[in-house]
């Protein structure tokens, strides 16, 4: 084969290689903008007491919780979760442990439940949120360790 024809299939190869990776580049960075309108249509709403019906106090974090722990299969009744939250933070939602072991190690308690974060991520429950300080994420998460520990949150009198 001749030297010249060799240089255009190159030429020609070069040039479709160029246009390959432009285009490339072209469809990474359209990526993120479809992939983020597509991905946000598909996040699910973070569960809490409003967003499930329930009043933003007390009363209505303990009825969201029970909900959505109904919907995951986690034990615990109304009486139970009251009994420890007023034990526990007297119904603060950002309420701290400053003091104790845990606040020593530099995992303080936080929450209704003043659970650690090491605990809250573990037992945490889908759709609600990753905000410890989150009343219905707390409770449910705090619960769902109890369920796990204890047999339900009904089973804890005392720190757990």
């Amino acid at each position: 084969m001749p030297a010249a024809a060799q240089h255009r299939r190159t030429r020609t190869g070069r040039l479709a290689r160029k246009l390959a990776v432009a285009g490339t580049g072209v469809a990474v960075l359209a990526l993120p903008l479809i992939g983020a309108t597509s991905a946000s249509a598909a996040t699910p709403t973070v569960q809490t007491a409003t967003t499930l019906g329930y009043s933003n106090t007390l009363d209505g974090w303990i009825r969201a919780s029970l909900a959505v722990m109904a919907e995951h299969g986690i034990p615990g009744s109304y009486d139970g979760i009251y009994r420890n939250v007023i034990r526990e933070s007297s119904g603060n939602p950002y309420a701290i442990n400053l003091w104790d072991s845990n606040a020593a190690a530099g995992t303080p308690s936080k929450g209704l439940l003043q659970v650690i974060d090491p605990t809250f991520n573990a037992y945490h429950v889908a759709n609600t949120s990753w905000d410890p300080y989150d009343p219905v994420a707390n409770i449910t998460a705090a619960c769902n360790y109890a369920a796990q520990r204890y047999g339900s949150i009904d089973n804890v009198f005392g720190a757990y």
